[in-house]
């Protein structure tokens, strides 16, 4: 075997949430141009499907789904309908995530009063863990259980550095949550390495997407977040396609 054969997803079926922008339509464009066939979900239906039909227009293997991340019996039906169409499933990223809001400290920083540990809302609290940790869970369990009689697959989370470090601008909720999906990852790894089954997770630092309504955009908070990245700019989604590409692949 080659090294470079190694890295081949050709023929393989991969699913992806959170796929209609960002992080996650990178990773099924790099899914789709490495020659697997690819389902796209989204709860912006309108959005995965219009981003699975360019890559159709480009010549790739691709559908789309509505999937609510919080939504346990959505996520049955639609790991069925993608197992029915591409006969199993063999790659899923499970990256489906929100912004929170704002941390306790603005970009400029100084304190935000709305975003302090005691001032920060119960309802965006329960709604990022709801979706940024238990959305995982969700579909990492679907993937699992189609995975498991296959005897393999590969299973990647996006996480974040902020499981790792605190990010004072970004909402109380978002650290926790990907802590969470950091050591889900861990703990799965271990448990369905006996059934050909890898886990990982990816943590990217900031990235420019449409999280947060494209905050990252707003030039104000490009320059906070370009001065804490040793480069000195935060990332684009093209640049993360590499990285999924060998976690997918055999070569993960």
């Amino acid at each position: 075997m080659s090294v470079l054969s190694q890295f081949d997803v050709r023929g393989r079926s991969a699913l992806v949430t959170g796929a209609a922008s960002g992080i996650g339509l990178a990773y099924a464009e790099a899914m789709a141009e490495g020659g697997a066939r690819v389902t796209l979900t989204d709860i912006d239906a309108e959005g995965a499907e219009r981003e699975a039909a360019r890559l159709r227009d480009e010549g790739h293997e691709v559908r789309a789904a509505r999937l609510d991340v919080t939504d346990r019996a959505e996520h049955t039906a639609v790991f069925d309908a993608h197992a029915a169409a591409y006969g199993g499933l063999d790659i899923v990223f499970a990256n489906a995530g929100i912004d929170p809001g704002a941390g306790f400290w603005n970009p400029a920083g100084h304190r935000n009063p709305e975003g302090q540990f005691d001032t920060f809302a119960v309802e965006r609290w329960d709604r990022t863990m709801a979706i940024n940790l238990t959305g995982v869970f969700n579909t990492f369990r679907e993937a699992a259980r189609l995975m498991k009689p296959q005897g393999r697959g590969s299973m990647i989370a996006t996480s974040s550095n902020a499981a790792e470090i605190c990010e004072p601008i970004v909402g109380q909720a978002y650290m926790p949550a990907k802590a969470g999906v950091a050591h889900m990852v861990r703990h799965l790894a271990l448990e369905l390495a006996a059934y050909g089954i890898r886990v990982n997770a990816i943590a990217p630092g900031p990235f420019v997407t449409n999280i947060g309504g494209g905050w990252l955009r707003d030039p104000q908070v490009r320059a906070a977040w370009d001065h804490l990245v040793p480069l000195g700019r935060i990332a684009d989604t093209e640049q993360i396609k590499g990285l999924a590409l060998y976690l997918a692949s055999d070569a993960g």
